[in-house]
């Protein structure tokens, strides 16, 4: 039998399987990417994918901290395009 590997949301702070979780990345650039292949070089943080985990996450800032940067707006819109399909 397989691990499977699980991931916390950092707005709800929920354990999910890794493959229903969103993946933010701040690359070695210092850019933050949303990460839709899991695979991309960098420091990663994980939301679930629901508008309230967005709201979470945007309200309290969890994503700067995580990341240890400034998200841009543009990344919230896009986070917020992925999750609406």
């Amino acid at each position: 039998m397989k691990k499977i590997p699980m991931r916390r949301c950092l707005a709800t702070n929920e354990s999910f399987p890794k493959k229903e979780l969103l993946r933010i990345v701040r690359t070695p650039e210092g850019e933050v990417k949303v990460d839709l292949t899991g695979k991309l070089n960098g420091k990663g943080a994980y939301i679930s994918r629901s508008k309230e985990a967005l709201e979470l996450a945007r309200k309290k800032k969890v994503l700067n901290r995580a990341l240890e940067t400034e998200i841009p707006e543009s990344v919230y819109e896009q986070i917020e395009q992925v999750i609406n399909g």
